[in-house]
């Protein structure tokens, strides 16, 4: 099959856009976000009063032991108003204690929420997207995206709300209580935070960057490990380990380089900002000391405004521990949004519902997976109940056909009908309603067997699956498992052989009852014994049903109605098996190659 084109390109969205978008799933909580940031605000309220309470009881015991040192008349340490000030400080650290809970509860409620509904998307999102963009991506970056993106943003979210609020309020807040204790104090530390700010948006600029490419990274080690352990078996009989070791160190060694650039990168804030804050508290006692000595300033206010450039500074301060998870946020906010604002596969109402299938056509039907033409004018007809074999070498455009017939890709020119009714007339559901399908390499997920097989519509009694399990030959298989159809499955039904996996679909397929069955290569991958199991199994399943048959091996649709040959996309044989075996072309060439050894297959089949 020819190289296929990326269907679509995801878009860097700008921070602005990716809020914009975040904003439309965390408003449907806006109530405990609302709860959780009052709560944070009565906090920063709290909190800011708490450096005057003890500035307060220190003042108050400067001055009474002046008054002792002064020997004034009746001076003592008044235990009562300094109890009295503990008391208050022990209150606030309750109320503070409090809050701090609410906000822990609500916040973590409203953003977990929110995480939940951002993953419904991606799911509901995946199953809108065409089948093509599956084809262009690794299941690893879709698994990246439901787990590490996601994981990403909401610790982004835990960590950086509260506190970005919290430096909201407190920073204007606390640098207006300076001004009110002493405006000198206060200038020396209006000098240092710029410079603190100015580092920390310089380095958080430079290593955005850094942090993009550690997810991607992260994407590409969950594409690694997924495609190794999936072939785990062909990396074992090939003896690959050693290659397979290889390749997970390159991208494993990438991941680490990324980690540490963008580690010793955020890690220059902390030093930088906590240096400048040490400069700035050293010149406020400096000037401080000399205030107090004067006495023009308490010794209780000198303490409170070194509490308050304290947590000043641990706002910004704790930028450089947010970095990582700021950034790696913003970056996997950027992949969510990149990924969930991708078009949709357009929908089509139906026009007229077909219940019956009369007729097939393609018309001149042109298509093409990249800038190379592959099929350019493909026409064919179908009549009811017939069994068209679709063969050809690989890569000539046989599954192709059946394709675009279920609209998994979307054609470029020309027309597919049933009934005469465009197929772009019916919606994505009733066409794929009135269409079976059963692979090469067998699907089935964890569950039971009576799970799987229920998969396949709604409402099925037992009667229905009883009498699927007799048509597709899977007596024998649920008879020697110990718990019949209740036995589970493990990931891909890899405790079942690959003929047993095969009558499972097969049985799926007929519960589903569909008009139209496709049937590509589904005996491929089994031995010529399960062959004749599985092809009992699919003659059952084909009466009275429209059947299209992608076949490698061309002794499985000798009796089809008509055989199609297919070369580069084009139709260059059509007819009988008997009929295209006497023009002796194509098809004569390719079924004479397959039993040049049989002799008496050949014999017979003429």
């Amino acid at each position: 099959m020819a190289d296929r084109k990326l269907p679509v390109i995801e878009k860097r969205l700008t921070l602005k856009q990716s809020l914009k978008h975040l904003m439309h799933y965390a408003k449907r909580y806006w109530k405990e976000y609302t709860i959780s940031f009052v709560s944070i605000v009565l906090t920063c309220i709290i909190f800011i009063f708490m450096p005057v309470v003890e500035g307060k009881i220190i003042t108050q015991l400067q001055m009474d032991i002046t008054a002792i040192y002064n020997h004034v008349a009746g001076a003592h340490i008044q235990m009562d108003l300094i109890l009295a000030g503990i008391g208050g400080l022990f209150m606030v650290m309750i109320g503070k204690t409090i809050t701090q809970y609410v906000t822990a509860v609500y916040l973590n409620r409203a953003i977990q929420n929110t995480m939940y509904d951002l993953r419904q998307a991606i799911s509901q999102k995946i199953n809108r997207l065409p089948i093509s963009y599956f084809d262009a991506h690794q299941t690893g970056d879709l698994l990246s995206r439901i787990t590490s993106d996601v994981e990403s943003l909401s610790n982004a979210l835990v960590v950086s709300l509260d506190q970005a609020l919290n430096a909201l309020i407190m920073i204007p807040a606390m640098m207006g209580m300076l001004f009110v204790i002493n405006k000198q104090i206060f200038l020396i530390v209006l000098i240092g935070i710029p410079l603190i700010l100015l580092l920390s948006f310089t380095v958080v600029r430079k290593i955005q960057p850094v942090f993009d490419l550690q997810q991607q990274t992260l994407s590409n080690m969950s594409s690694t490990i997924n495609e190794m352990y999936s072939g785990v078996s062909e990396i074992l009989i090939y003896n690959r380990q050693d290659f397979a070791i290889d390749q997970f160190d390159e991208v494993n060694a990438k991941m680490r380089d990324v980690g540490f650039k963008s580690q010793v990168y955020s890690g220059l804030i902390g030093p930088g900002s906590n240096f400048i804050t040490y400069m700035v508290i050293a010149f406020s006692i400096l000037f401080g000391s000399f205030q107090v000595l004067n006495g023009n300033l308490a010794l209780g206010d000198l303490q409170a405004a070194i509490r308050y450039i304290w947590n000043i500074n641990d706002p910004v301060s704790r930028i450089s521990q947010l970095t990582n998870a700021l950034q790696s946020g913003y970056s996997g906010m950027n992949r969510l949004f990149s990924f969930l604002t991708l078009p949709d596969e357009v929908q089509t109402e139906t026009k007229e519902k077909i219940n019956e299938v009369q007729t097939i056509d393609f018309k001149h039907v042109a298509f093409s997976y990249t800038d190379q033409p592959l099929m350019q004018d493909m026409n064919f007809h179908v009549q009811d109940k017939q069994t068209i074999a679709i063969v050809g070498h690989t890569g000539a455009g046989k599954t192709t056909i059946t394709n675009l017939l279920e609209r998994f890709y979307e054609i470029q020119g020309g027309s597919i009908t049933i009934n005469d009714q465009d197929i772009r007339d019916l919606s994505y559901k009733d066409l794929r309603d009135l269409i079976g399908l059963v692979l090469q390499d067998p699907w089935l997920f964890e569950g039971t067997i009576e799970e799987n097989l229920r998969y396949a519509k709604d409402g099925l009694s037992q009667s229905d699956l009883e009498h699927a399990i007799e048509m597709a030959s899977l007596q024998e298989t649920i008879a020697r498992l110990p718990q019949g159809m209740q036995t589970p499955l493990t990931e891909d039904g890899a405790n079942l052989s690959q003929g047993e996996k095969q009558l499972i679909t097969i049985a799926r397929a007929l519960l589903k009852d569909p008009k139209i069955l496709i049937l590509d290569e589904a005996t491929s991958s089994v031995d010529t014994r399960l062959e004749k199991k599985l092809q009992q199994a699919m003659d059952a399943i084909m009466k009275n049903r429209t059947c299209f048959v992608i076949a490698h091996r061309l002794s499985t649709i000798i009796n089809a109605d008509r055989i199609m040959v297919i070369d580069q996309g084009n139709l260059i044989e059509s007819g009988t098996h008997h009929e295209l075996l006497k023009k002796n072309g194509a098809y004569a060439k390719l079924y004479n190659s397959q039993f040049q050894d049989e002799p008496d297959l050949l014999t017979s089949a003429s």
